[in-house]
Formats: C-alpha cells, structure tokens, sequence
C-alpha cells in the first residue's frame, strides 16, 4: 500500500500551530515525565535538567567540526574527557573524544582496535573480535561497518561472560575481546579482570562496554557498594572503555564518551585524508560536523551535577532498585535474571508468560523492554522512578494476577507460536516472513503482543525474522 506524500511546506507555520501538531502526535508517547518509562529516558530532574539545558541552548547552533573556529568547544569536550578519565581511574595518557552515543563510542573503539592491529599485527588480514553474547548489537553494527569477523561466546550458567569459554574463542586473528559494565540485557557485570588478563597476555585490545553503567557503578562504588568489582582503567589490561553520558550521566541526548589508555592509542580512531581540493581534512569520531550542544550539555551535566549530585542520585536509584528486586524476590510467580549488582534488571517466569504480563503492564502505561533468551522483561531503573516505585509494584502485582488467570486469548497465542514453531520445520527459509508481510502496522497497535514476541523467540536467528524486522523497520520509518 503506497503511503501518503507530505508536501515541501509553502510557508512558515506559526509557532502555535507547530505545538498544537506537535501535542497532538504526543498523545501516543510514553508518559516519561511522570516515570513511567524504564528505558530510553534518563531525568535528574527539573532543577537540574534546566541548568543544563541552559549551557545547551549557548551552542544550539555551534558546530564543533573545526576545532580552530569554536577553541572554547575543544576545551569543553577535552575538560569533559579528563573529567571521566578520573573518574575511571585513568591517569594524565588517558585521551579520548565525546561522540553522539555509545553505538558511535563502540564503533569507533573496533575501528580503533581493526586500524591498530593493521600496523601493529600486519599478519591478520580477517580481523575478528571475541565476545560474550551479551554484548550489545552495536558491536554486530561495528563489525558489519568495518568488515571484522566476530566470534559470540556463549555465557555462563550464571548469564555473565565465561572468561575460559573467551579464551579458547581466541585465535590468530583475534585483535580484541569485549566485556560489559554491566550487561544491558541483564544488568550482570562480567568479570573484567579476567577477561582483560587474558587480553593482556595475548596482547590485544580489551573494550569495556560501560554505556549503560559507566555514570552510576562508580558512584554506588563510592557508596560502598562492594559487590561491584573494578571495572575500568584500574584493572590491568583494559584498554578502552565507553561509556554513556546521556544515561545515568544526565546530559543531553547525543553525548557519549571514549576513552583509550593513552593517545598513541586513540590516534587510530582519527580520519585524514590529505588530497583533498578544499584542504586537509582530519576528524577524530564518525562524525563530520558534530553538534556543539550536545558537547556543551555533557560538560554542563558534569560541573552542574558534581559527585555530591551524582552520590545523592545513585544512592535514591538504588534505594528503588532493592524495593522493587524485593518485590520480585518476594512473589513467587516471576524470577530475577541471575544476580544484578546495580540499578538495571530483568525477570523472568515459568509459571506465566512474561509477555502477557508485559501486555498488562502496558495498558497502565508503564514501558520497558521485552527479551528473548531467555523470554524476560527488562527495567532500567533511573532516579525519576523514586516517584513511583510504589505504583509500579502495585501494578505488577496486579498484573501477575491477573495474567495468571486463564484466557481464550493465552490458548491461541499458545497456538499460534506453537503454529509457528511446527511451520518453520517445515516450510522454506522466508515463506513465514512473507506471511507476516503487511501485518506489521496493525502489531504496532495492537494490545495482546506475547503472540508476537513468542514467534520472534521462535524464529531468532533466522531469515524469517530478518525479513520480517526489516519489514518492521522499513514501515515505521515512513511516513504514517
């Protein structure tokens, strides 16, 4: 079905007119202000969230691609970089570059590691990097970018990276391995002093993905915490880490941080090329013009929140964090993922099907994330959720309660998956994906998805639910 076609605007609309648009296409959206969102959203709150929206508006326009034009953002960005230095415990070699999120963070740490061991170990020409299966997809997003090889190591009984498991993974053309801080699915920390051992004694990289963690585990380290082991330049071996500023750090969407050992290192991440007709043209991240808000916005989170702010946020998340990990641990119908030492968690069912109980959940308006392997639901707590912790167990025990109860609906998505499970068998690789075609736009509305989540649990992996997420993902990118 062709989608309408939006017209080049003959005129200005007024501001009014734009914010009328704009709250009626709101409608739909997580209610994130009032805490209702377990992901995507991060707020300090509004005092602080102003302050820093403030330092913001001061570069909405400035552009940070020519150093020698805006000297002041150079500065904030490398006063931002030292800043995290310290707090990951790296000392005066430590450099590293503000880039847009940690996607753009971890990429730049592969192509890194990749342009390194093209001089360093010109013998590898099929590059390849070692990882728990864990890690997150930006990596697979890396790898496929700059044509690296990649070996996915299966997690321990205990859902953490298995170091040995690593180490025989690694082989002549291994450059570097991966560990989280903690892992996003789970929120498990891996054991990164093992992991970067071995790094060590093979001589390669070891990346720690700290995106999620790396603004809130060394506060609650801080705050004695002592079930958070060292995950940063203090442990022997690591020798890159990235790490989210516009999570637990507060900032502004679009700040990430990357940090190497020292700047022999980081020279590897820079593009030059120097034949150009309009100059020589040198940038350290993707990036060509990066926006100088979003730098601006984490140097202003930083100086603006200060340790005092981040302890008295991390230890209020916390406090969430263990009321509602006691209320998982106290009902008997749903199970934590392993055991997560900070402020993100799943859990999980063998008693109820998790994303019937996610369908329940979502009618009350509460968003988070759906997870396969195993089938769990996931929750990022943040500080804004000290408002409504309490709702949301109350709501959750509801909703196990009722979700418990005997439905036609849970038969035929019992059916259905089972449906599904049978046709795979059986059927050639894509005819599914073709009958899943055009069925797309309806499953963005409809309530009753633990259909839908237990077929791709089914299928993953597959080219059926390849083609069925592209589909996905070709028609929420349209225009409606």
């Amino acid at each position: 079905m062709a989608r309408p076609k939006i017209k080049f605007p003959e005129k200005a609309s007024s501001l009014q007119e734009m914010n009328e648009y704009i709250i009626q296409k709101k409608v739909n959206d997580v209610d994130w202000k009032k805490g209702k969102a377990f992901c995507l959203v991060y707020h300090p709150g509004e005092e602080r969230a102003n302050k820093i929206k403030e330092i913001f508006n001061l570069y909405f326009s400035d552009n940070a691609l020519n150093p020698t034009a805006t000297p002041s953002l150079a500065e904030l960005e490398a006063e931002t970089v030292s800043m995290c230095a310290d707090l990951f415990n790296g000392d005066e070699n430590v450099r590293g570059n503000i880039t847009t999120g940690g996607t753009e963070s971890i990429l730049m740490a592969v192509k890194t590691a990749r342009d390194w061991a093209q001089k360093h170990k010109p013998h590898i020409t099929k590059p390849n990097v070692v990882l728990p299966m864990s890690a997150h997809p930006a990596f697979m997003k890396a790898f496929h970018y700059f044509n690296v090889d990649f070996i996915p190591v299966p997690l321990g009984s205990d859902f953490r990276a298995n170091p040995n498991a690593m180490r025989e993974a690694i082989n002549k053309d291994t450059i570097m391995v991966v560990a989280s801080a903690p892992s996003y699915p789970h929120g498990l920390m891996d054991p990164i002093k093992e992991i970067a051992s071995i790094a060590k004694e093979k001589n390669i990289f070891c990346h720690v993905d700290a995106c999620i963690g790396g603004f809130i585990l060394p506060f609650l380290q801080k705050l004695g915490h002592d079930d958070i082991e060292p995950f940063d330049f203090s442990v022997d071996g690591v020798t890159s880490i990235s790490a989210d500023i516009h999570k637990y750090g507060y900032s502004s969407k679009g700040s990430s941080v990357i940090l190497y050992k020292n700047s022999e290192i980081r020279k590897f991440q820079f593009s030059l090329y120097t034949k150009w007709n309009g100059g020589v043209y040198g940038s350290p991240t993707m990036t060509g013009t990066r926006p100088g808000g979003s730098i601006a916005g984490a140097w202003a989170a930083l100086k603006g929140i200060g340790l005092d702010g981040y302890l008295e946020m991390a230890q209020a998340t916390m406090d969430v964090t263990q009321k509602i990990k006691k209320a998982i641990n106290d009902n008997e119908d749903i199970e934590l993922v392993g055991h997560p030492e900070s402020t993100i968690l799943a859990f999980k069912s063998d008693k109820l099907n998790v994303f019937t109980l996610a369908d329940e959940l979502n009618k009350r308006g509460w968003h988070f994330e759906r997870q396969q392997l195993p089938p769990s639901l996931h929750f990022t707590i943040n500080y804004i959720h000290r408002l409504v912790a309490d709702e949301f167990i109350n709501d959750l025990n509801e909703c196990i309660e009722i979700s418990k109860k005997f439905k036609l609906s849970s038969l035929a998505n019992s059916l259905q998956v089972g449906a599904v499970k049978g046709l795979s068998k059986i059927l050639p690789a894509g005819t599914i994906a073709k009958f899943q075609k055009g069925s797309s736009d309806s499953s963005l509305k409809n309530d009753n998805t633990a259909a839908m989540y237990g077929m791709m649990g089914v299928l993953s992996g597959t080219d059926d639910l390849e083609e069925i997420v592209l589909d996905f993902l070709d028609k929420v990118n349209s225009v409606k």
